[in-house]
């Protein structure tokens, strides 16, 4: 299998358009469906790609919009022995199909406390999305649905509907920051060489590296937790995702000789304090390391463009592996927990 017959290619390919047409509607379909409580805040439910956007959410809407976010923990809400109190708050459930079953009766739960709820899903056929059908508002990401099991496009429209939301709740960003960073992937993925494995430098030791870290922080951190995911379900890597803090607090204790690491950072002009320290430790341990910045683009948004180039690393090294990058071996589309 050659990497531009897959699925997977087809899906980030088609990236770019799929942001600039949920611009054109964001301001207008955001302003009625993006809730929050009146205490400025939401909270968010998701698993698997989809949590890994909320917890980009939560840096995206806590730094520029001045609304505080929470993570849900389906489990607690189903063993809680009391009613808790949710009135008037605001939930948002992410999930790509809108049929994660825990996602969806988490988010019935919560409602009959009395939350008010939103459901951002990438299907658009509401006969087979029950979670927008228990919603109290709906947020369709696109009407292209994702093609192979491991979600890329949908991941980087949950990013973009994280932008345009604080923008809508609080004006943080301009019109221009969304349209040059959608031309800016265009132009990036037009690259005669985007699917060489060569130009990445770090080519050699990802085929040989006994287990893979992400380290990131702030927006990038929820980048990192997703590059990690896509590496364990397309290439079948060990791959794990930190903060740069929570890394040093003790998996860096982990990660010898034998693996590698990679330090995302928002900039590439400088690596920030935190990413500094977390280079050096991992230079003291011999640990092999490579600092990944932005193709291009402005903060927080050039975090986009980063995810983007880690999806096609971890397909082209599934590719090389003799894998098949659409439909891993024991993964579903759906993944049903409850």
């Amino acid at each position: 299998m050659k990497a531009t017959e897959t699925l997977t290619w087809k899906d980030i390919q088609e990236i770019p358009a799929l942001l600039d047409a949920f611009s054109k509607t964001a301001a207008e379909k955001l302003n009625d469906s993006a809730l929050k409580a009146d205490d400025e805040s939401v909270h968010l439910i998701g698993r698997g790609s989809s949590g890994n956007a909320t917890l980009f959410a939560k840096y995206i809407w806590e730094t520029y919009a001045g609304v505080y976010t929470d993570f849900i923990h389906p489990h607690a809400i189903f063993e809680a022995k009391y009613p808790l109190k949710f009135d008037s708050k605001a939930v948002w459930a992410f999930s790509q199909s809108g049929q994660s079953t825990d996602v969806i009766e988490c988010l019935k739960k919560l409602m009959s406390w009395g939350a008010k709820g939103v459901a951002v899903t990438n299907e658009p056929d509401i006969s087979k999305n029950p979670l927008a059908t228990a919603a109290n508002r709906h947020i369709l990401l696109s009407n292209s649905k994702e093609n192979a099991v491991a979600a890329t496009k949908t991941f980087a429209l949950q990013l973009w509907l994280v932008l345009w939301t604080a923008h809508v709740w609080r004006k943080c960003f301009t019109p221009g920051d969304f349209k040059d960073t959608s031309g800016m992937i265009a132009q990036y993925l037009k690259n005669p060489s985007i699917l060489s494995p060569g130009r990445f430098s770090f080519w050699d030791e990802i085929k040989s590296a006994s287990e893979m870290a992400f380290v990131g922080r702030g927006p990038f951190y929820g980048i990192a937790t997703d590059a990690a995911l896509k590496f364990r379900e397309m290439a079948g890597v060990h791959a794990a995702a930190y903060s740069a803090a929570e890394f040093l607090h003790g998996p860096i204790g982990a990660h010898g000789a034998k693996d590698l690491v990679f330090l995302l950072s928002p900039s590439a002009h400088s690596l920030p304090e935190d990413l500094e320290k977390v280079r050096k430790a991992l230079k003291e341990r011999s640990t092999a390391y490579h600092i990944i910045t932005p193709a291009g683009g402005e903060y927080p948004f050039n975090s986009i463009i980063t995810d983007i180039e880690l999806k096609i690393a971890a397909l082209l090294l599934a590719v090389e592996k003799g894998l098949n990058p659409d439909s891993p071996k024991g993964l579903k589309k759906v993944t049903e927990t409850f």
